[in-house]
């Protein structure tokens, strides 16, 4: 089994959302299902910039996305940057996009999630 909560094949290029790296906030012992739940449900919104791609640019962003308790993403920060200003920027919109996950089951939390773009 890999490691990778979903990686996506276009064509010559993959991208993955790779397991959660940490968490923080009141409930430090969260649930292993709930965090491959939020890996899961994030990486089903990531998408390959395509003026990176076009760059042939590639890294790995870690975000630090805060979720409420009722598993709203209330906001994300910048925790490690990937090299490239468009798939940071990238790193940080795709939270918001995804709007909501999983409640999480101690309540508000944090999680920082490294987000990887990769061309094949």
């Amino acid at each position: 089994m890999f490691k990778t909560a979903k990686t996506l094949a276009l064509g010559p290029l993959a991208l993955g959302l790779i397991a959660i790296a940490g968490l923080t906030g009141p409930a430090h012992a969260q649930s292993a299902d709930w965090i491959k739940q939020v890996a899961r449900t994030i990486a089903a919104k990531q998408t390959y910039p395509r003026a990176a791609q076009s760059r042939g640019e590639q890294g790995t962003a870690k975000v630090k996305i805060y979720v409420a308790a009722s598993g709203a993403v209330e906001r994300a920060e910048l925790i490690s940057p990937s090299g490239s200003t468009t798939l940071d920027r990238e790193a940080l919109a795709l939270p918001s996009r995804t709007g909501s996950v999983p409640p999480p089951p101690g309540g508000a939390t944090s999680v920082t999630v490294p987000i990887t773009w990769k061309l094949l």
